[in-house]
């Protein structure tokens, strides 16, 4: 059964998010009697190492439905071991899997037989606004985990940003944290975060749903990145967006509508997108 429709009113969009989390903790989707944790995959290495030899470091995303799109593929219609592996022969850094089902038709069953399929790190993308949800994170055999910085600014967690990151990375996980506003990414940058930790920029607002581009531009022209490593999310789709935002100052990109739209040969969508300086 899906459990996803479009949203077309643009208010409160952020707290129904929080909500279904919520809603999916209390009918126990995230507890779990196995558990699949490994010894936690890094990114950055690997985000480094394909800068130097000047190919884009694509994370892609598992999505199968969005709040703003509805339906992007049917999860009857894929086969998620075939289009995992073909984003891992196109050249993937990493895979991000939605497990939130509502409004993203995403699932813990989804990332399971995908973790158990590939071999490079995986993110567990979720709106998390609680402990239980990073304990599922590690059960499954996530590597990073999504922290959002308008949630938490927002009080729709329980308990704070510094918490949730301190829980996190004595679990052995390494975090993304998103940033949308120029306030939420000083405050990251100034953040005292692990060196495996990635900062992502969403280009799209949470509030509203809607994506500009350039935003990533604007806060890191703005702003000294330092040391962190950073991943340009949302509205991603051309060569040129890519070369553009590299550019500015990106150093990774988290692609999913895209790729899950180009699913009849995903493996050549990410090769054309890793070589976007050839």
């Amino acid at each position: 059964m899906s459990h996803f429709f479009k949203i077309n009113n643009e208010r409160n969009i952020l707290r129904k998010l929080a909500e279904n989390s919520f809603r999916s903790i209390d009918e126990g989707l995230y507890d779990l009697n196995f558990d699949r944790s490994h010894d936690t995959l890094d990114l950055t290495n690997d985000i480094y190492a394909m800068n130097r030899i000047r190919k884009i470091p694509i994370i892609t995303e598992v999505k199968l439905a969005s709040p703003s799109k509805g339906q992007i593929v049917s999860n009857e219609k894929m086969d998620l071991i075939d289009t995992t592996k073909q984003m891992v022969k196109g050249g993937a850094v990493g895979i991000s899997v939605l497990t939130q089902k509502y409004l993203f038709n995403g699932s813990i069953d989804n990332f399971v037989t995908i973790r158990e399929n590939v071999s490079i790190p995986m993110l567990m993308k979720d709106i998390i606004v609680s402990e239980n949800q990073i304990d599922c994170a590690k059960k499954i055999g996530a590597d990073y985990i999504l922290l959002i910085k308008t949630i938490f600014d927002k009080d729709l967690a329980e308990g704070s940003i510094e918490k949730f990151s301190e829980y996190s990375h004595n679990k052995g996980l390494n975090i993304l944290y998103e940033v949308h506003s120029e306030d939420e990414f000083k405050e990251i940058l100034d953040f005292k975060s692990e060196k495996k930790d990635l900062v992502g920029i969403n280009n799209r607002n949470l509030d509203t749903l809607k994506i500009d581009l350039k935003i990533t531009e604007k806060l890191l022209a703005k702003n000294d990145k330092g040391r962190k490593l950073i991943v340009s999310e949302s509205g991603i789709e051309k060569i040129e967006q890519i070369r553009h935002l590299k550019n500015a100052g990106a150093d990774a990109f988290l692609i999913g509508t895209s790729i899950m739209e180009n699913n009849k040969n995903i493996e050549l969508k990410v090769k054309e997108l890793v070589n976007s300086l050839n």
